[in-house]
């Protein structure tokens, strides 16, 4: 099976590191050009001069801060008025960890418009020509945390909660139109995000981070951490034609991490 996504455009969100960079990269070694979207203009630039051009891809990117959402939609609106994409990958850094306790009504504001705001405001945004020419790809990177709850990130956990929800009512909406809706629930993977978490669980324990990081290990029945560049295997057969009949799933990606089996 060769997955080929020449003359398609990609979006990529938080593209400059871990696994929105790895999906970039695996996107444009298909063919794909990507738009890379990050907050960090220097580290976009170094993203994008590693991007594939062999099969005349051209790539470019968009400065946007995620957790800025009124100025983040306008810079995507404005993108959107004069281009489009054939594959959205959802994906934004995460909110601060922490309980239910801990949380304010301001810090579940600012998630909602973290995790989910962006996310409806960019999908919506892209499917007016994904509609229109019959085809698109819409792809949330998501968490287990939306089966398997963790009590130090229920930001996280609800708003990730609520757009897994959206999105398999939205797939139902779109699905003659020839646009497939899929989130991947992320297990853990070898990315700077699972290292600060590690970290801040460390502190909170007061004990050596590497101890936690080997207690997660050894919870995983595979017993290691995942890499950034398989997560992008599956991205890039969700976005490919060999996935036309897969929509409104939500896929777990986690090394046999999660015990349920729904």
């Amino acid at each position: 099976m060769n997955i080929t996504l020449k003359d398609k455009v990609a979006m990529v969100g938080g593209a400059t590191s871990g696994i929105g960079e790895a999906i970039a990269l695996q996107l444009a070694a298909c063919g794909a050009s990507i738009v890379l979207i990050a907050r960090n203009e220097n580290k976009l630039k170094t993203t994008l001069a590693k991007l594939d051009t062999g099969q005349g891809q051209q790539h470019r990117y968009l400065v946007v801060d995620f957790a800025d959402f009124g100025r983040a939609q306008h810079v995507i609106a404005g993108f959107f008025e004069r281009n489009y994409v054939d594959i959205l990958v959802n994906n934004t850094n995460g909110p601060a960890a922490g309980t239910v306790k801990e949380k304010t009504i301001a810090d579940y504001q600012q998630a909602f418009d973290l995790l989910f705001q962006y996310a409806v405001s960019t999908t919506m945004a892209a499917l007016h020509n994904m509609s229109k020419q019959r085809f698109g790809r819409i792809i949330n990177v998501s968490s287990l945390t939306v089966k398997e709850p963790q009590d130090t990130l229920v930001l996280s956990n609800t708003m990730r909660t609520a757009l897994v929800s959206w999105s398999k009512s939205l797939s139902r909406e779109v699905a003659t139109s020839g646009v497939t809706v899929n989130t991947v629930l992320t297990g853990y993977f070898d990315t700077d995000r699972l290292h600060k978490l590690m970290e801040l669980q460390a502190e909170q324990l007061n004990i050596p981070v590497q101890a936690v990081r080997e207690k997660r290990i050894n919870a995983i029945p595979m017993k290691r951490l995942g890499r950034p560049e398989e997560y992008a295997y599956l991205v890039a057969f969700l976005a490919s034609d060999y996935a036309a009949y897969q929509t409104g799933t939500a896929i777990q990606l986690d090394g046999g991490l999660t015990t349920g089996l729904f």
